[in-house]
């Protein structure tokens, strides 16, 4: 049994010493005093350390640099990072402390050793580095662990083809390893994703496994006995036991010095599928998960939530984590194409606004044009935009903001990919059998299919991956990450649904999936309002007096102007409703003349990006919003214009007519759909502000 500890002594002091410099060093100088306590629960502030929030590759300063998929981060001893950086990048890229960003190794998608930026990898996913500074790469894509030495030579440590087999490094195999970590021994430990196992190459070459086996399972214990599922990422505590993120299990787990496996952070409401560890010096753990919190765990295993805590937005995909010397955090957010600070912030402090998510401008996936029905190029009808009110099947009218792109097509019809993508994520497919099953392509979603097979449950091909329970039921389909997906491919068949729905984006920045255009689809109808009213502050209608105007209190809170409006395109069945993109209003005199700052509408909502609130849905639309009518065919729209729904934000807000003098006025609604077409229909709404 290798024992997992920290071996401190001469010989590692003397190989810093002679070590070359291709990687940077510990900085020599007077000894600093012992670093502060992690305290706990502290208020973070998101701050930008590097990329533009646009994928691509470059180098250069911190606002111009560009990433592909920023995954693991792994700090250097100068204050520096190193990036595993994925999608179409495959390189490994080092990050200096002004954010200013170099390429240290890799080249085009493969696997080739050799000099460093000769060398080849294929969506590079954990980082760790030894004593003497080599630093250790999990190469995902190619199923094997790389080296790249202090003259800068990338080698094989081990694997290099699918499978699963202990022995020599030459002879072994992995599937998928995404986490890495070494020990002072030089034994390199690998979490070996979609084997489900924890492994171990020791300086001799040889792999054997140290926990896990069989199918994935959560089972604490012995390690032959011990099981764990889709394992992504591998930490150290301070007693020398190794730490694992064990994803789709939703815990930490720990293999002890002795060989046993438990769980000290067991699945709670507060991780959400962790991806990335990072560990304090006094052993304060930080966890990254899916939701795109950062969680601290205390040594006794409270757990707080310090990013993506509502006040403290959340990150898109936090992959990557690493503990500053000053007790701050550096994090990749792979989704957004960024790295962040998360710096402390004094007790009492607010945090700033921070930019988080995509770049407004980041291009969209190049579609040209495609359905994803055949045909690709032909017209599909649309059957539900962005921003539309959903229900819930148990009565909730309001319950959801719909957030992508809906086509019609029939149960069975085969799903097409409509853009080239790569696999970037350890959950790439959810919902197995349920109406909501779907499956994540690099920024692409598609929903309401049957993921990877035909409706008669038979798998495309071998890269989809299915697990079935102990009766033999399907539970789950497995894409590794790394995995190509092409414009064309089959993706899955339509379930009951009856209709593929598309959004683009991670959950919480999806943007508006029209904006990707589709063959065909043409929308010259204008759209229709159908009425204008106001809200009280219990949500009840205020009525019309025998002249038509509608009186308002100048005192108070204010009202909430109401406006019922839907559209449709050209082509689609006449009973088809959809959702606006953007209403507003604007405030007119008695003669129909703007006032001062209403010379053009205020357009509160624009469904350009989704807000990452599921209340959102509440702040956009009035409470009898929705199918209000069990089995009906038509939603209602009805939108609360003075609310603010857009860019991605959202806040409740009034008309306050207290600043007008008493009279008459006018508001008018507006309305406008994706296309440019404004609305038409009885627009103006007679109002008389009384004291």
């Amino acid at each position: 049994m290798v024992r997992v500890r920290w071996i401190i002594g001469i010989a590692a002091v003397t190989a810093l010493a002679v070590a070359a410099t291709f990687l940077p060093r510990t900085v020599t100088g007077p000894v600093p005093a012992g670093p502060a306590p992690t305290p706990l629960g502290w208020t973070a502030q998101l701050q930008p350390l590097s990329g533009d929030g646009v994928p691509g590759l470059r180098d250069g300063a911190a606002v111009q640099a560009r990433f592909s998929d920023p995954y693991a981060l792994l700090a250097l001893d100068d204050g520096s990072l190193l990036l595993a950086d994925a999608g179409d990048n495959n390189r490994i890229r080092r990050v200096a402390a002004d954010g200013s960003v170099s390429t240290l190794a890799g080249s085009t998608e493969g696997l080739a050793d050799g000099p460093a930026l000769q060398a080849r990898f294929h969506t590079p996913s954990g980082l760790a580095r030894d004593a003497a500074g080599v630093v250790y790469v999990a190469d995902t894509g190619n199923h094997a662990i790389r080296r790249i030495g202090l003259d800068g030579q990338v080698t094989t440590l081990a694997g290099g083809i699918r499978g699963f087999a202990d022995g020599p490094a030459a002879q072994a195999r992995f599937d998928g390893p995404m986490g890495v970590a070494v020990d002072g021994l030089g034994n390199v430990y690998v979490a070996d994703t979609w084997n489900d196992r924890i492994r171990v190459i020791s300086p001799d070459g040889r792999v054997r496994t140290l926990a896990g086996g069989g199918e994935p399972a959560h089972i604490d214990g012995f390690p032959s006995v011990a099981r764990f599922d889709t394992p992504v990422a591998l930490a150290w505590d301070g007693d020398g036991a190794l730490l694992v993120a064990d994803f789709h299990n939703n815990a930490i787990r720990r293999i002890g010095m002795d060989g046993q496996v438990d769980t000290p952070v067991p699945s709670s409401n507060v991780i959400n599928g962790p991806l990335s560890l990072a560990r304090s010096h006094d052993g304060v753990l930080y966890v990254g998960d899916r939701s795109g919190r950062i969680v601290q765990v205390s040594a006794q295993g409270h757990q707080i939530a310090l990013v993506g805590t509502g006040q403290v937005p959340r990150l898109a995909r936090p992959s990557g984590m690493a503990v500053a010397a000053d007790g701050s955090l550096r994090v990749a957010d792979a989704a957004a194409w960024r790295l962040h600070r998360v710096a402390v912030l004094d007790p009492g402090q607010a945090p700033a606004p921070a930019r988080v998510g995509p770049a407004d401008d980041a291009p969209l996936p190049r579609t040209e044009g495609r359905w994803p029905l055949a045909p690709q190029q032909g017209w599909h009808e649309a059957v539900g935009t962005l921003g539309e009110v959903r229900g819930n099947f148990k009565g909730d009218s309001r319950h959801h903001l719909h957030d992508g792109f809906d086509v019609r097509g029939d149960v069975g019809q085969t799903v097409l990919a409509i853009a080239d993508g790569k696999i970037d994520s350890p959950l790439s497919s959810w919902t197995v059998g349920g109406q909501a099953e779907g499956l994540e392509v690099g920024p692409l979603r598609y929903l309401h299919m049957r993921v990877g097979r035909d409706p008669r449950g038979v798998a495309f091909d071998e890269r989809w991956q299915q697990l079935f329970d102990a009766e033999g039921k399907l539970e789950r389909i497995r894409l590794r990450r790394g995995t190509r997906i092409h414009a064309g491919d089959r993706l899955g068949s339509i379930n009951s649904q009856a209709h593929v729905h598309l959004s683009v984006g991670s959950s919480g920045f999806q943007r508006n999936a029209a904006l990707l255009g589709f063959n065909g689809f043409v929308d010259s109808v204008a759209p229709r309002i159908t009425d204008v009213a106001l809200l009280d502050d219990a949500d009840q209608p205020l009525r019309a007096d025998a002249q038509g105007r509608v009186p308002v209190s100048r005192r108070g809170r204010g009202v909430q102007i109401v406006v019922e409006a839907w559209d449709q395109v050209d082509g689609n069945l006449p009973r088809r409703r959809l959702g606006l993109y953007q209403v507003g209003y604007q405030i007119r005199d008695a003669a129909g003349q703007p006032l001062a700052g209403y010379e053009q509408p205020r357009w509160n909502i624009v469904f350009n990006r989704m807000p990452p609130q599921q209340q959102a849905v509440r702040v956009a639309y009035a409470p009898d919003s929705g199918i209000t009518v069990h089995g009906s065919a038509v939603t209602r729209f009805r939108y609360l214009a003075t609310n603010t729904v857009r860019d991605g934000l959202m806040a409740a807000g009034r008309w306050q007519p207290a600043a007008l003098p008493p009279g008459e006025y006018v508001i008018q609604a507006h309305a406008r759909d994706h296309s440019g077409n404004d609305a038409l229909g009885g627009r103006d709404l007679r109002v008389v502000l009384v004291d």
